[in-house]
């Protein structure tokens, strides 16, 4: 059996877990002198990429759950609420989310007014598989759950607003949302194809469709959403990140399958800074890489392990206003914050 071929049936497995036993909690924090060294590269190279923190749950957050979700787990003995498996985190103006499909839920973590939540059901109907998450402008989130089939945006309460739901969409893998269009992009990786809504739940138009040439996807997982528009996406399988324009015109693509660095063995998340920095996670290398458009390998950060600055089996990526870059370490059950190379440079040089 090839390499190649060995390579491909290990991410077809890592794409396809739905399941898997939950990982003990995370190892003990370093002390506060090392977290503050935990920078990338290390020194003598000026660093780029500095760890902040890690979440595992709503008081790592700096927020509770409800009194009486609280008191309940008291009288039941129920432990500390924490993330089991979180696949997608976003963020803005100091409200975390995080789409857990190892708890079944979406938390919803308000800094600001002080409050957490964790959300199972949306109007009596569970949650299964939620795995991506996109923010509105006015906090609303979009949420996508692979197993119902179906996008639901929440209001920055919780509350349902709209479910974005056709009979062609088969597994809503990853959720972009264009303020300037008004428009929802579903990235479909059973169909191997985007999936375009308006945003009053219409069906637009399909971009892309199965295969291997320019604007074809094997199994699509992730996609992140551009300042210029572009639709960044994970195209798995093909071992590429390739970009597509609003309305399906190929724009560019790199990568390709291989164990070194800048090659891709299971890649997952991606998300682009202000910059025009990709950056790409990858399950396999325990790692996140940085590329230019070109393809050209900046900088790479992370390792196996369940130490700061340490990955298991990481899934989703997401670069805040204040490039802030939040990575879900699926399978050490926390999200990790990191300060992106913009900011980094800019703290450098005052």
């Amino acid at each position: 059996m090839s390499h190649a071929f060995k390579s491909w049936l290990v991410a077809l497995s890592l794409l396809l877990l739905a399941g898997g036993c939950s990982s003990p909690p995370p190892a003990p924090a370093l002390d506060p002198a090392a977290l503050a060294a935990l920078v990338w590269p290390k020194p003598p190279e000026p660093p780029r990429i500095k760890y902040l923190q890690s979440v595992a749950g709503p008081q790592d957050w700096g927020v509770e759950l409800p009194w009486w979700r609280r008191l309940a787990d008291a009288l039941t003995g129920a432990a500390a609420r924490q993330f089991v498996r979180p696949s997608a985190a976003a963020e803005a103006a100091g409200v975390l989310y995080v789409a857990d499909p190892g708890s079944q839920s979406l938390w919803l973590l308000d800094r600001p007014r002080k409050q957490a939540s964790q959300i199972t059901t949306i109007e009596g109907e569970a949650l299964v598989s939620p795995v991506a998450l996109a923010l509105r402008a006015d906090g609303a989130v979009f949420v996508a759950d692979t197993a119902l089939n179906k996008v639901f945006l929440l209001g920055r309460d919780g509350a349902l607003l709209r479910t974005f739901a056709s009979p062609e969409l088969e597994r809503p893998a990853g959720v972009a949302w264009s303020e300037a269009a008004q428009q929802l992009y579903v990235l479909d990786s059973r169909r191997h194809r985007i999936t375009v809504f308006d945003g009053n739940g219409t069906v637009l138009r399909h971009l892309g469709d199965s295969g291997r040439g320019n604007g074809q996807f094997n199994f699509p997982t992730h996609m992140a959403l551009a300042a210029d528009g572009a639709l960044v996406v994970t195209d798995a399988l093909n071992f590429r990140i390739q970009a597509l324009g609003p309305n399906g015109d190929f724009l560019w693509k790199f990568g390709h399958n291989g164990n070194g660095s800048g090659d891709f063995a299971a890649p997952k998340g991606v998300a682009v800074d202000a910059g025009g920095h990709y950056y790409v996670v990858d399950a396999l290398f325990d790692a996140v890489q940085i590329f230019d458009q070109s393809g050209q390998l900046l900088l790479a950060f992370g390792e196996r392990g369940e130490q700061p600055g340490q990955l298991t089996l990481p899934r989703g990526i997401f670069i805040s206003k204040e490039d802030k870059v939040y990575v879900a370490d699926a399978y050490n059950q926390r999200v990790q914050v990191f300060l992106g190379a913009i900011a980094t440079q800019k703290e450098q040089a005052k």
